[in-house]
C-alpha cells in the first residue's frame, strides 16, 4: 500500500502542474497501473498522460476515473495502427485459406469466404492436394534436392524428387528413387504411395524407418528402387521442416495466421516494442479443467490468488471441462461448473478486470461430433459467465489461434500421442516420443496427419489444422506427460492434464519466449 501512496503523491504533483486534479478512485487506479510498469518507464508514462489529457480539451479540471482509463488505454497503444491488435483470439472457422500459385511461386488468398460445413465433394480431395502442394514446394527448396554449386562440394549427395507418374511410365528398373506421396491402403493390408499424378504399390519388406511417426494419411519421402511396377522402399523419411524465415518470402506481407489485419503483424515494430517492454507479461495454459471436481476448483482458486497481484495477459483454460461421463445431466453440471468458476474469478478484482480467460473445448465437451475443428461451447451454457466477466471471457474453437503482439500461438486439445502411436506403421526403436511427435507434426505441416477415417475433419476448414509457416508456439494439450520441445525455432508444448499430474500447468513469457513448468503446491507437503 505504501508504494501506491507514494505513486499517488507523484501523480498528484505532475497533474497539478498541468492544471488537473484527480478524484481519489482515479488516482488509485492510475497508481496501480503505473506500478506494473518498469520504474524507468513510470515518469515517462505519467508525463505522456498529462500531455495527452491537455490535448483532449476537457471542460472541467477535475478528472474522473473514466477519463484516466480511456487516456491510459490510448497512451498504452499509441503508435499502433488500427489493424495492429495486441491480443487476438482467432477461431478455426475464420482462418484464411491459401492456395499456392505455381506461376508466381507464392501463396495467394482464396477468395471463397463461405463457411459451409458440408461443401461439394471436390473439397474431400482438394484439402489433401493442398497439403501435398505445401509439402512438395517446401521439399523442393531443401538443400538435399537443390544443387548449390557455390556452397556444396562434389562429394555431397543430391537427390532428385520424382512424381508417381514418372515411375508408372518407366518399363525398366530405376534405382535411387525418391518420391513424395501419401501413405494409403488402396487394397487392404497393401500400402500404396499416392500423389496427384497416380498411385503405386509399395514393397516395405526391407524398409528402414527414420525418426518420426509414420501413419496412413501422412506424407512421406519414400527412398528405394522401382522394378516390375512396384516401388521397393529401403527408407521412409519425414518431409524436411522449413524454418519460418525461409518460408516468409513465399507469403509476402499476407496475413496467413488469421485475424482482422490484412497484412502480417510479424514485422510490426510497434507491437514488437510492446512485446519486449512487457517483461512480466505471461500467458498461462491449464488443461483438463474439471469444473465438477472440488480439488480442481480449489487448485484453480490458488492459481488465481497467485496471479492476483500481477495479472497475466491471458489464462487459457482447456477442456475437458467435466470429469464425469456423458449423461442426461451433463449439460446442467457443466453450466453449474462454469457459473461457479465465474464466482471464483470475481473474487479476484485485478484478474477480473485485466486478464482474458480463453476457453478451448475438449473431445467430450458439448455439443459437437468428433470432427475437427470443433465449435466453441454453446451460448446457453456460457451466457451467465459471459455476463459476469464481459469481454474478458472468450469461448473459442478447438483448435484455435492466439496472436499476441508479433507472436503466433496455436492451441489444440487432443490426445495426439496415443492416437499417433496407435496408428503408426512402426514404433520408434530409439529416442523419446515427444521428439518424434514434434518432428512429425512440423514435418507434416498439420496437427492431425492421419487418415480421415481415423480423425474426421471438415474438408473446407482443414486449413485450421495447418502448421505452415511455423508458428512460435504450439500447445498440444494431451493426457501424455508434460514436455517442452524446440525444433526449428518453434516450441511444441504439452502442459499435461491438470488433475492427473498433481496440478501442473505451463506459463509462457512472450518477451523471452520461455516456457516455465509450474505446479500448485500441495498443502499436505507444507
Amino acid at each position: 500500500m505504501g508504494d501506491v501512496q507514494r505513486m499517488r503523491s507523484e501523480i498528484t504533483s505532475t497533474f497539478k502542474l498541468s492544471g488537473f486534479t484527480l478524484r481519489k478512485d482515479a488516482s488509485v487506479y492510475l497508481a496501480e497501473q503505473l506500478l506494473q510498469l518498469p520504474p524507468a518507464e513510470r515518469s515517462k508514462m505519467l508525463e505522456k498522460l498529462a500531455a495527452h489529457l491537455l490535448h483532449q480539451c476537457i471542460s472541467q479540471p477535475i478528472l474522473e476515473k473514466n477519463h484516466i482509463e480511456i487516456a491510459y488505454k490510448e497512451c498504452s497503444t499509441a503508435g499502433l495502427e488500427e489493424h495492429e491488435t495486441i491480443l487476438n483470439v482467432i477461431d478455426a472457422f475464420s482462418i484464411p485459406k491459401l492456395c499456392y500459385n505455381h506461376e508466381l511461386k507464392k501463396f495467394v488468398k482464396d477468395n471463397d469466404t463461405s463457411k459451409c460445413l458440408l461443401p461439394d465433394p471436390k473439397w474431400k480431395s482438394r484439402f489433401v492436394i493442398d497439403r501435398y502442394t505445401v509439402i512438395w514446394q517446401r521439399t523442393l527448396r531443401n538443400n538435399l534436392f537443390t544443387a548449390d554449386p557455390v556452397n556444396s562440394s562434389e562429394s555431397e549427395k543430391r537427390f532428385r524428387l520424382r512424381k508417381v507418374e514418372f515411375l508408372l511410365s518407366c518399363s525398366s528398373r530405376v534405382d535411387d528413387v525418391v518420391v513424395l506421396g501419401l501413405l494409403t491402403q488402396v487394397i487392404e493390408r497393401k500400402y500404396h504411395l499416392e500423389d496427384p499424378t497416380g498411385t503405386i504399390l509399395l514393397d516395405m519388406t526391407d524398409v528402414r524407418y527414420h525418426s518420426g511417426l509414420f501413419m496412413e494419411g501422412s506424407f512421406v519421402l519414400a527412398e528405394g528402387y522401382y522394378d516390375d511396377k512396384v516401388l521397393h522402399v529401403t527408407g521412409l523419411v519425414q518431409p524436411p521442416v522449413e524454418p519460418r524465415e525461409a518460408s516468409a518470402p513465399y507469403f509476402g506481407n499476407l496475413n496467413v495466421f488469421g485475424g482482422k489485419s490484412k497484412t502480417s503483424l510479424k514485422n510490426s515494430k510497434a507491437l514488437l516494442k510492446i512485446e519486449q517492454e512487457n517483461r512480466d507479461g505471461v500467458i498461462v495454459f491449464v488443461s483438463d479443467v474439471w469444473l465438477d471436481s472440488p480439488k480442481v476448483m480449489d487448485s484453480l482458486k490458488k492459481l488465481f490468488a497467485g496471479f492476483e497481484d500481477y495479472p497475466p495477459i491471458a489464462i487459457v483454460l482447456i477442456g475437458e471441462f467435466l470429469s464425469c461421463p456423458y449423461t442426461y445431466k451433463f449439460h446442467m453440471h457443466l453450466k453449474n461448473g462454469l457459473n461457479s468458476l465465474a464466482d471464483t474469478i470475481c473474487q479476484f478484482k485485478q484478474l477480473r478486470e485485466k486478464c482474458k480467460f480463453i476457453f478451448v473445448p475438449g473431445k467430450t465437451d458439448p455439443a459437437a461430433a468428433n470432427v475437427l475443428p470443433r465449435p466453441p461451447l454453446p451460448n446457453y451454457l456460457t451466457e451467465t459467465i459471459q455476463k459476469k466477466l464481459g469481454d474478458n471471457a472468450i469461448f473459442t474453437t478447438n483448435p484455435c489461434r492466439i496472436q499476441y503482439c508479433t507472436q503466433e500461438i496455436v492451441v489444440f486439445r487432443h490426445d495426439l500421442v496415443m492416437k499417433l502411436c496407435r496408428n503408426t506403421l512402426h514404433f520408434p526403436d530409439s529416442g523419446d516420443i515427444p521428439d518424434h511427435l514434434t518432428k512429425t507434426l512440423l514435418s507434416q505441416c498439420c496437427l492431425t496427419p492421419l487418415s480421415i477415417g481415423v480423425q474426421p475433419v471438415f474438408w473446407k476448414h482443414s486449413s485450421a489444422l495447418n502448421l505452415y509457416p511455423l508458428p512460435d508456439l504450439v500447445i498440444i494439450a494431451d493426457h501424455f506427460q508434460p514436455f517442452v520441445r524446440n525444433y526449428k525455432d518453434c516450441q511444441v508444448v504439452n502442459p499435461g492434464s491438470f488433475p492427473r499430474t498433481e496440478f501442473t500447468f505451463n506459463v509462457y513469457v512472450p518477451a523471452t519466449r520461455v516456457v516455465e513448468e509450474s505446479q500448485i503446491p500441495n498443502d499436505d507437503d507444507t
